[in-house]
């Protein structure tokens, strides 16, 4: 149970700080995920304890990736029969995985996803034309591929997190075959779901400080909305541009955690 603390103990500049993350933070993994990135290390700075800053990241982002399905969803870029499988698979590997990440150290996925996140990296920048886009495949292929990704991406959420949301982003191209802006709406319900159900958990265990959360949720929902207007509008090139950026990020960040 980590200790109650909140808002009240921090100066205004860290609120705004931490206001502006939540900001930037949707309205970048609203485009290409990776908004954990920006808010992860904001949290860890406030001074709050570790695991406040692991509920209390996901008590905002899910507000977050809701109002970017919103806005995905009004666009008519999110296909509804994929939805089901989608949540439930993400949802359902979520809570699996935080519940081994209470029995199972994460350090050794560290080198892995690094790896995975160069050569994802490598793929964006070496390729000019449709990019990581592969073969459209039939909705009942896709129905069942967007369940497995679900299902082992949401479980990597709960487990370890960074870099789900650029991970599904990817995944739906290269294996759907989705255009980077289906990819980027589709990857965001099942991100949604393993954000809900890794809420839940760490609510049922007072890990979410709603005083320093519900803030950034509010900066977290409009930078929601712009960055999935951003993605609607100016679709596939703005995308890669950004996912790029993101990559080199994770890449960077856990660069940094191995080496120290």
């Amino acid at each position: 149970m980590p200790a109650r603390v909140g808002a009240a103990g921090m100066s205004g500049s860290v609120q705004i700080i931490l206001i502006i993350a939540g900001f930037a933070a949707g309205m970048v993994d609203a485009v290409a995920g990776g908004g954990g990135l920006i808010t992860v290390p904001a949290l860890l700075f406030s001074g709050l304890p570790t695991a406040a800053v692991l509920g209390t990241n996901k008590g905002q982002a899910v507000f977050g990736s809701a109002t970017a399905v919103a806005w995905f969803w009004r666009a008519g870029r999110i296909q509804w029969p994929r939805i089901p499988v989608g949540f439930i698979g993400g949802f359902a590997g979520s809570w699996l995985g935080a519940w081994l990440a209470t029995r199972l150290p994460p350090q050794f996925l560290r080198p892995m996803v690094l790896v995975l996140l160069v050569v994802a990296a490598a793929v964006l920048a070496l390729r000019r034309d449709r990019l990581v886009q592969g073969q459209a495949v039939a909705p009942p292929i896709a129905r069942k591929r967007q369940g497995i990704l679900a299902l082992t991406l949401g479980a990597y959420d709960g487990f370890f997190g960074p870099g789900t949301g650029t991970f599904l982003l990817i995944a739906h191209a290269m294996w759907l075959g989705d255009d980077l802006t289906s990819a980027s709406a589709h990857a965001k319900v099942i991100n949604f779901a393993s954000n809900l159900a890794a809420f839940v958990l760490f609510s049922l265990h007072g890990a979410v400080i709603w005083s320093v959360a519900l803030p950034m949720a509010v900066a977290q929902m409009l930078g929601s909305a712009v960055g999935a207007k951003l993605a609607i509008r100016n679709g596939d090139r703005m995308i890669r541009r950004v996912v790029l950026v993101v990559v080199a990020g994770l890449v960077l960040r856990l660069g940094w955690d191995l080496w120290r």
